[in-house]
């Protein structure tokens, strides 16, 4: 009978031996998915802040230009040949709206300041894709120049020809 007794003694042990591996097994485990759900909580949480930057870069990327089509003018050029006319037509490439009233409200000085800059060139220098890439440079100088003394200043940031004769 004594070999009775001993037997339940090693059923209890081995079960509380195996419990407790699995009490470890199951902690470790846990760790491991808890590290796994805090790291990728982590990285998609960063990554969704850096595509609200992008993003927001993108939309001001993305913001379509507004253009300012002007009315032609016809302009007496410089010429050692005889009379020579430029009949130019163009189109302003501008940040906003805001910009395009700006411009709107003081056409008159617009006007003045490309007719002035236009009826000094030389017929032989337009003509040129380098002169016309220099009046291109000019004329956007000339519109940017503030209206009123101390303001601000235009924010043109194209001009497109969209008629260009020299007779």
């Amino acid at each position: 009978m004594s070999k009775a007794p001993a037997k339940p003694a090693d059923d209890g042990a081995a079960p509380a031996g195996k419990s407790k591996k699995k009490l470890i097994v199951i902690i470790l485990a846990a760790v491991v998915l808890l590290g796994g759900v805090g790291g990728g909580a982590f990285f998609f949480l960063s990554k969704k802040k850096g595509d609200s930057k992008e993003k927001e870069h993108k939309e001001e990327v993305a913001k379509a230009p507004v253009f300012l089509p002007l009315e032609p003018f016809v302009v007496n050029l410089q010429s050692e040949g005889g009379d020579k006319y430029l009949q130019v037509q163009m189109t302003l490439q501008v940040p906003d709206d805001a910009q395009v009233a700006l411009i709107k409200a003081n056409v008159p000085q617009v006007r003045s300041r490309l007719l002035m800059l236009l009826s000094s060139k030389d017929a032989n220098e337009i003509l040129t894709q380098e002169g016309k890439d220099k009046l291109i440079e000019e004329i956007t100088e000339q519109i940017n120049l503030p209206f009123v003394p101390k303001g601000d200043p235009q924010k043109v940031s194209g001009v497109f020809f969209t008629s260009f004769v020299v007779q």
